[in-house]
């Protein structure tokens, strides 16, 4: 039997985030992850020789001084990083009716490039961008420097993101452009708040960066701090139970066998599968259980990946969102609605692309016939399912110009069903559970639960995202280091 200060379920970016964190603060930490590999949506893993990213393709508040990067040095890691600033005259590119607007870095350029395209609507343009300052401003190293991890952000979680975006102008063009990321955040018309629009995008529009041969290298960093401060971080750990004695969880078993004993845990696993290894407690209310589980997750994504043939398909350092209706935002029941290009960035100058990276929003159903199969043993009409799937992506991204006929020399797929697999999400879900701000106290979590010794962290917390799992580990690390330590130490590393 093993005992540690804190045992940490979940090997992804909250749970290495939140291990580093008490690690170097002088905690004795084991990180359990039951995966080969470390990681979550930041894994990498090679496919023909090649390196492919699984959830996160860029980042953003990583200019020097900026949220991201003020954490990240925190942490130890900055230095560790491999990674190239976008175009800063269109890092994002929305493409409607055969044209592309772009989101350039920083709020007068920004204003400046759609100006260009909307001359009529500098006002509203400046207008927007104000209310994303504010918005991005409610979590600021300047706050972290007086000790407080954000100053009024809930507020504009009981506002509606599509709502605002009306108001700011008339032009309908206009208004699909500004909603031209939603895919980011999982954007639904008349659900998503606010919050999650604004701080998403003005992370992106502050700093936007692309990571040079992999987003794995973020955890791996993280990792090594971990052990660096005497913590371990275990592979091929699948927590199977969460043992309660009285009123506090007092150890795990592993793979059902490992007994692990621990002081306090933390559990960066879906609330939803984490309650499921919870042992019956009359701590943790019903009423509180059948909230969580009747939370609805956001949609999934399906993943293709085109491994490029050499000098064939030139490098573009900038996204592509797609869009094909003229509401821009997720409907579930319109398929084939909008998808998100990234490329990978193997050295600093690129040339030609490695990797293309095509990501479409999914719904859990359309996989839903195969949810008790695994990987590589879910059947030939799986098999034909994503072939199909394929052909209809690449046919949408061929209408919008973009044909790589003749480029590619392996194709890999994913699923919905692959991302719930590789990275323990309920049914597949992109961006955990769905932000609504009809109801934003029913959708926004606690990092405490009933139990004192047991705590949540990550993306279902508050808002997902490499920005959002950061911000909420702080919070979560704060309830064991308090909030006024915890801040002013990241906020002056």
């Amino acid at each position: 039997m093993s005992r540690y200060d804190i045992v940490i379920a979940g090997g992804g970016l909250a749970g290495l985030e939140c291990a580093a964190i008490l690690a170097k603060e002088g905690m004795h930490v084991c990180v359990l992850e039951k995966n080969p590999l470390i990681g979550g949506c930041f894994q990498s893993f090679r496919r023909f020789g090649k390196l492919l990213d699984t959830g996160i393709h860029y980042v953003g508040s990583m200019d020097e001084g900026q949220l991201l990067h003020t954490i990240f040095k925190y942490m130890g890691i900055t230095d560790k990083l491999r990674l190239q600033r976008l175009d800063e005259e269109g890092f994002d590119r929305i493409c409607l009716d055969g044209k592309e607007y772009r989101y350039a870095m920083g709020y007068d350029r920004f204003v400046e490039t759609l100006a260009q395209e909307f001359p009529h609507e500098q006002a509203a343009l400046r207008h927007y961008v104000t209310q994303l300052q504010e918005i991005g401003n409610t979590s600021s190293v300047e706050l972290l420097r007086r000790g407080i991890f954000s100053d009024g952000g809930y507020k504009y979680f009981s506002h509606s993101a599509s709502a605002f975006i009306e108001e700011c102008t008339q032009d309908a063009t206009l208004r699909r452009v500004l909603a031209g990321t939603v895919q980011l955040y999982g954007g639904i018309n008349d659900r998503s708040p606010l919050y999650c629009h604004g701080m998403i995008n003005n992370s992106y529009i502050s700093g936007a960066y692309r990571f040079v041969g992999g987003s794995a290298q973020v955890t791996d960093a993280l990792a090594d701090v971990v052990r660096k401060y005497g913590g371990e971080v275990c592979n091929n750990s699948r927590i199977t139970r969460f043992v309660v004695d009285g009123t506090r969880v007092k150890a795990v078993y592993v793979n059902d066998e490992e007994y692990i004993e621990a002081d306090r845990f933390i559990s960066t696993i879906h609330p939803q599968a984490t309650l499921a290894l919870l042992d019956d407690t009359p701590t943790i209310k019903k009423a509180y259980k059948r909230r969580i589980a009747a939370m609805p997750n956001t949609y999934g994504i399906f993943t293709i990946y085109l491994l490029t043939k050499p000098g064939t398909v030139p490098y573009d350092n900038f996204n592509r969102f797609l869009h094909m209706r003229n509401d821009v935002w997720y409907d579930e029941h319109n398929d084939m609605q909008s998808c998100l290009i990234s490329q990978q960035a193997v050295s600093p100058h690129n040339d030609y692309a490695d990797v293309v990276t095509l990501l479409t929003p999914t719904p859990y159903d359309e996989v839903k016939a195969w949810e008790n199969t695994c990987v590589e043993h879910r059947g030939d009409d799986y098999l034909a399912y994503k072939e199909q799937k394929t052909r209809r992506i690449l046919d949408f991204v061929r209408r919008h110009g973009l044909d790589y006929e003749g480029c590619i020399d392996h194709i890999i797929t994913s699923s919905p069903l692959t991302y719930r697999d590789y990275t323990a999400t309920t049914q597949g879900a992109a961006y955990g559970f769905e932000k609504n701000y009809k109801s934003p106290h029913l959708c926004v979590l606690s990092s405490r639960t009933h139990l004192p010794n047991f705590y949540f962290a990550g993306q279902n917390l508050n808002v997902h995202g490499a920005l959002g799992v950061s911000l909420t580990s702080l919070l979560t690390c704060a309830e064991f280091l308090g909030q006024d330590y915890l801040a002013k130490k990241v906020g002056y590393a």
